[in-house]
């Protein structure tokens, strides 16, 4: 097969090796980012149902329009950023433009102004979250781009991908050690039990007793955790500024691009088209996201409905997030010993077992959901890490393929179809636990609204990560036929720009 070839490209010194500050300031950038991202992930639903009072069902499209649209932005924010040159390169100045925005949105969404109709607080819930998703959109698809820019490597993008994972991962525990005691301490369900207690118990009680506490617990539980959640994100304005300033300072651009680099959207569209490795991959991410944006958005309801302890949650996301860091050191060297492909599927298979166990964990043996989640963290540890060394070796298969590269667009298209499993996922698992009956503001939930939140937290996700493992069976991109393409791109640099001196 003969590739197409693009004009010649001006001789480069070639990439410097990657030193322990690059990845920790690569790290660094998806720390920030969750804070945004994870923060609605794990917490924006429970916010609407709980504190804004918009039934599931409601908040349901929410998720599936506003996230659509987040992907669509993707696709826009990927040709501005393939435009863009400057002397900090393509992708840090969108960084150090956009990130002070992105966290000021995040405070907005969950400080949402007080209102009586229904429609009013969909209003208010719809523009703050679409304008987060935009502007989250002009921080990620450039720092996600960033990485095919470091470096052509597969060994240092697998070690970018890993410690991506490791930032991603931290923030993620971070989250649940703030977040979920303060939604444990405004649980609606433990404020009534709290006032039902000082009445002397429900059988001292009146009716008229207990119908007042109920009140006075929702009310309560609205207003703590409403005053919780404004703190807590405001102060991660200034955490995450921190963060993403050491990811410009310290993630450098240096492969070297071809002199044609700027494509037109028809030569962009045609190079995507023809990059079978990066549909297969797609596909696969669609129906992964699904499933883990389900499971994360229930997380929090597991623990505190099911399983009776809104604390749980941090244990769950210590012991997730543990699995992720041990598995760290070991990605690369799995990598280097099965491949690529071989280490996803064997992620999906820990994540599918892990879901499984959550969904059958009754609420008086809560070890079993410990185990559960230790499954899922390894799973997630392997997936979402080679997902990403994944997307940056499609990018050098474009470049193979059509002579141009087109890191932007590449990494945008694929964060489309990633947004899209998010608002399936996010949507999904609104819509389930709406269906079943679960009411935001009711003290006690009812047995079908629990069985929702059981299978839109195990047994759906595990059916999606199930299909996951199909499709990535058929991952065309080997790492030995990586290896090859790589050095023929190399190769026919170094002809055209041998020919270009002469």
């Amino acid at each position: 097969m003969t590739a197409t070839q693009a004009p010649a490209a001006p001789a480069a010194a070639p990439p410097k090796k990657l030193g322990l500050g690059a990845y920790l300031g690569y790290a660094a950038g998806d720390a920030g980012n969750n804070l945004a991202f994870t923060m609605a992930s794990m917490f924006l639903l429970l916010y609407y149902t709980d504190v804004v009072g918009i039934p599931a069902a409601y908040a349901a499209p929410i998720f599936l329009i506003v996230r659509i649209w987040d992907g669509i932005g993707d696709v826009i924010v990927g040709r501005w950023v393939d435009r863009t040159s400057t002397r900090w390169g393509k992708f840090r100045p969108w960084i150090l433009w956009s990130s002070l925005p992105l966290l000021l949105s995040s405070v907005w969404v969950f400080s949402l102004p007080q209102a009586d109709s229904l429609t009013m607080k969909l209003f208010w819930a719809y523009l703050s979250y679409g304008v987060l998703a935009m502007l989250y959109s002009m921080v990620n698809i450039p720092y996600g781009s960033l990485a095919a820019a470091m470096t052509q490597v597969p060994t240092e993008r697998a070690k970018l991908a890993t410690f991506r994972s490791v930032g991603a991962a931290a923030t993620g525990l971070v989250l649940a050690l703030v977040v979920a005691p303060q939604v444990q301490r405004w649980s609606s369900t433990s404020l009534y039990e709290a006032k039902v207690e000082a009445l002397g118990g429900e059988a001292a009680a009146t009716q008229a007793q207990l119908d007042a506490a109920k009140a006075a617990a929702v009310a309560e539980a609205s207003t703590g955790l409403q005053g919780a959640l404004t703190t807590i994100t405001l102060i991660f304005v200034f955490v995450g500024m921190a963060l993403y300033l050491t990811t410009f300072f310290t993630a450098k651009e240096q492969v070297a691009r071809p002199a044609q680099d700027k494509a037109t959207l028809r030569e962009a569209v045609d190079t995507l088209r023809k990059n079978k490795p990066l549909i297969w991959l797609c596909v696969g991410s669609l129906l992964f996201l699904t499933s883990f944006i389900a499971f994360s958005t229930m997380g929090i309801y597991y623990a505190r409905d099911v399983l009776g302890n809104g604390s749980l949650f941090a244990v769950f996301t210590i012991v997730q997030t543990g699995a992720i860091f041990v598995l760290a050191p070991f990605i690369a060297k799995i990598v280097g010993r099965f491949g690529k492909r071989t280490g996803y599927l064997g992620g999906a298979v820990a994540f599918i077992v892990g879901a499984l166990l959550l969904f059958v964990t009754p609420a008086s043996a809560p070890w079993m959901a410990v185990v559960g989640y230790f499954l899922v963290g390894v799973g997630l540890g392997l997936v979402n890490t080679l997902m990403w060394a994944m997307e940056a070796d499609t990018i050098e298969y474009g470049e193979w393929k059509t002579g141009r590269r087109t890191e932007g667009t590449t990494y945008a298209v694929f964060s489309f179809i990633r947004k899209l499993g998010q608002a399936f996922g996010g949507a999904g698992a609104a819509g389930i636990i709406g269906f079943t009956g679960y009411v935001g503001t009711a003290a006690i939930q009812t047995d079908e609204a629990l069985q929702g939140i059981r299978v839109a937290t195990g047994l759906v996700p595990a059916a999606l990560a199930l299909l996951t493992l199909v499709v990535m069976w058929k991952y065309p991109l080997t790492d030995k036929r990586f290896k090859e393409i790589t050095a023929e791109t190399e190769a026919r640099k170094a002809a055209e720009a041998a020919d270009a001196a002469h």
